[in-house]
């Protein structure tokens, strides 16, 4: 009988049993992960942006979780000699209307205290030759980090403090009882007190597997990205992001520097039609079926059809997506653009057809699911990590 057990081998899986470890030093504890590795899904395929915290409404708990989790990200990369580096963030506008927007969104930098500089055309073009735009805000806090590795490190600390990790252990049955819970895996049953899922792409399966009747589903949302030709390597010191475009929903693409010294740009946001189709948008039946069947996805491809139809026309033409780029990046060329595997994002939408933005808690007697968690979930997964870890010691208690 273990005293808990988690479901999830990604940040904020590994996260929140480095924190009860730490609380509850004697509690046995497991991580149960379907994979045979760890940070295999959204946690190993994003950007490893240390975001700062700009497009947050002021006195979120969004807002208030990142600026934590940024500062705690970098403190334990510190603690940890895990390579970081804050190189900070332009926003670039590109015209006038872009121009207005970046004022509102300096008026949202200063509300959430950010430090931050503006930078005009002539600046930008001296910090940034490679960059074209009318102005810029300069975000100081953002950094990158490889998340992946800060998994293994979280691994090696939960394994020295008594937990075990078991891989290749994707849970297909949840029993609970008033005295237990127990999870069945290929890789055998186990029985705990507390059950936490942190389970990204496959949260609303489980928590319906826990019995929860939930009025929402995962859509699976596709980043397809590009890395720059190592050539190009030395295009720009910094992260360059567009000023948000308010008819989409997601931040459009953007140049993004790598800790391992490379360049990529993206990514897009199209409609998966699998929820872990790393190597092609191919339709697994599966997740099509769930999609198809739910009302909510219906909604929600209506209210975004023209957002849609702009992402489709990036995926299916490079050329496309590189005009998008070189709008505020003039001398990419198509032959700098060189692929790499996407990412996959796990998007919880409500059945009225609407994005759920913010983290969403539900839970059973001896349960506790995190079933939503958006960007910046891996910035701020050490605070998040200290939410679900209140909740479930409360639970026990």
């Amino acid at each position: 009988m273990y005293d808990y057990t988690i479901i999830g081998g990604g940040i904020l899986g590994l996260a929140t049993a480095y924190r009860l470890l730490r609380e509850r030093p004697s509690a046995r504890l497991v991580v149960l992960e379907k994979e045979q590795g760890l940070a295999r899904h959204q946690t190993g395929h994003n950007s490893g942006v240390i975001h700062a915290g700009v497009y947050y409404t002021p006195g979120s708990l969004k807002a208030k979780l990142c600026r934590e989790g940024a500062e705690r990200t970098v403190r334990f990369c510190e603690e940890h000699a895990i390579p970081h580096e804050r190189c900070g963030k332009l926003i670039v506008a590109t015209g006038t209307e872009e121009i207005a927007r970046l004022k509102d969104l300096e008026d949202r930098v200063v509300a959430n205290g950010l430090d931050y500089e503006r930078v005009s055309g002539g600046r930008l073009r001296e910090i940034e030759p490679n960059v074209t735009g009318a102005g810029a805000l300069l975000v100081h806090a953002t950094g990158i980090v490889d998340y992946a590795r800060i998994c293994r490190r979280l691994a090696e600390l939960i394994r020295e403090a008594g937990g075990e990790i078991r891989l290749g252990a994707g849970v297909t049955g949840i029993t609970e009882s008033d005295a237990e819970i127990t999870a069945q895996t290929g890789a055998g049953d186990f029985t705990s007190r507390t059950l936490i899922v942190c389970a990204g792409l496959q949260g609303d399966r489980l928590a319906m597997m826990a019995g929860l009747d939930i009025d929402f589903r995962v859509l699976p949302f596709r980043g397809e990205y590009y890395r720059i030709a190592a050539a190009r390597g030395e295009l720009v010191k910094r992260l360059i992001y567009p000023v948000p475009d308010p008819s989409l929903p997601f931040l459009g693409v953007h140049l993004t520097k790598i800790i391992d010294g490379s360049l990529t740009v993206g990514p897009n946001a199209m409609l998966s039609l699998g929820r872990e189709t790393y190597s092609g948008n191919y339709p697994v039946p599966r997740d099509m079926a769930d999609m198809m069947s739910f009302p909510g996805f219906y909604k929600l491809m209506a209210r975004f059809a023209a957002a849609g139809i702009y992402e489709l026309r990036g995926s299916l033409s490079k050329q496309v997506y590189l005009e998008r780029c070189r709008k505020y990046c003039p001398s990419l060329e198509l032959d700098d653009l060189e692929y790499l595997e996407p990412g996959i994002r796990a998007q919880n939408v409500s059945s009225d057809g609407k994005l759920i933005d913010d983290f969403l808690f539900l839970e059973t007697p001896r349960s506790l699911h995190l079933c939503n968690a958006p960007s910046p979930a891996a910035t701020s997964a050490l605070p998040i990590a200290d939410e679900i870890v209140s909740r479930a010691l409360r639970k026990a208690n």
